[in-house]
Order: structure tokens, then C-alpha cells, then sequence
């Protein structure tokens, strides 16, 4: 992710209303990180796991913050039992921010990834989680809105699956 891409993406989740992150950094959307610290409007929690991000996020979440988890798809996998057990059962709205890897158009794929990649939307689906693709920067502020907006009407967790010219 090149850091215009990266500033952009920081911009649309203030304008969503999203006050806090936590996060454990990867490679293809690390360019978000130097963004949400310089904005200065982020609390940001950086975690040891994806399991950990979701518990802490639901957390913020239930204390009124517009809260999102940033993870690299195969954290999903590692946080599915908290995302089914506090997020989809109790109810907590919560963004995921997800580097889509091992998706078809992940600009890094590799056969470290691919497996992944490929049972990602299924995952997301037996969880019952919605989600949007995003591969490009259009409509990037209604897009981000619009998954916001979708987790509070829900009371779920949403998830955006960046890849394309996001995971370049």
C-alpha cells in the first residue's frame, strides 16, 4: 500500500466515525500504521494477536468508540472463535480491516497465502459476517461508510477485504 492510498484509507475511516484501532501489523496495508499515529484522532491499541485485537476492540465498541480491528487475512482464522462468541453473539459492531491475502488480486500472492486466500469469504460466511471487497481507491469514503454504517445497523461485525492496488 503506497502512503497516498494508505492516508486516504486513514481519512474515510475518521469520516465513518471509527476513534479507535487496534492492530497487529503485516505487510500489505502497514503503510496505514504511520497514517492513524500521525492523524492524531485514533486510539490505538497494537496487540499480540488477532483473538486479543477482537476482544479489546468489543471493548472499546461497548464503551461507545466507533472501533475497527486491522489484521492480515490469516487472522481471521485466528480470531474466529472471538468474532463468533463476543462479536456475532453479543452483538459489537465492529470493523475488520483485513488484508485480503491469497485472493486473486492480492499483488503479493504467493502459495505462503493462497490457501488462505481462497477459503477467506467462506470463512467469513459460516461466522455469518458481511463483507465488501475493496481493490481499488473509488468510492472509497462511501464504501467505508457504508460498511460502517451496515455493522451498527447489524450490531455485528463487517469486515473490508482490501487487496488489488491496496496490496501492492
Amino acid at each position: 500500500m503506497d502512503t497516498l492510498l494508505a492516508q486516504k484509507t486513514v481519512t474515510s475511516l475518521r469520516k465513518a466515525g471509527i476513534t479507535f484501532v487496534s492492530y497487529l501489523p503485516e505487510t500489505r496495508l502497514s503503510e496505514m500504521l504511520p497514517a492513524l499515529r500521525q492523524d492524531g484522532s485514533f486510539i490505538l491499541a497494537p496487540v499480540a494477536s488477532e483473538a486479543e485485537a477482537v476482544g479489546i476492540t468489543a471493548g472499546a465498541a461497548l464503551a461507545g468508540k466507533g472501533a475497527a480491528v486491522y489484521m492480515e487475512g490469516t487472522g481471521l482464522f485466528v480470531s474466529s472463535y472471538n468474532l463468533l462468541t463476543v462479536g456475532e453473539r453479543y452483538g459489537i459492531p465492529m470493523l475488520l480491516l483485513v488484508a485480503y491475502v491469497g485472493s486473486f488480486e492480492d499483488q503479493r500472492n504467493s502459495f505462503l497465502f493462497s490457501h488462505y486466500g481462497i477459503k477467506t469469504k467462506g470463512l467469513l460466511g459460516t461466522l455469518g459476517i458481511q463483507y465488501r471487497i475493496l481493490d481499488s481507491d473509488e468510492d472509497l469514503d462511501a464504501r467505508v461508510q457504508d460498511a460502517v454504517r451496515m455493522m451498527h445497523a447489524l450490531k455485528q461485525p463487517v469486515a473490508l477485504l482490501f487487496t488489488g492496488e491496496f496490496t501492492r
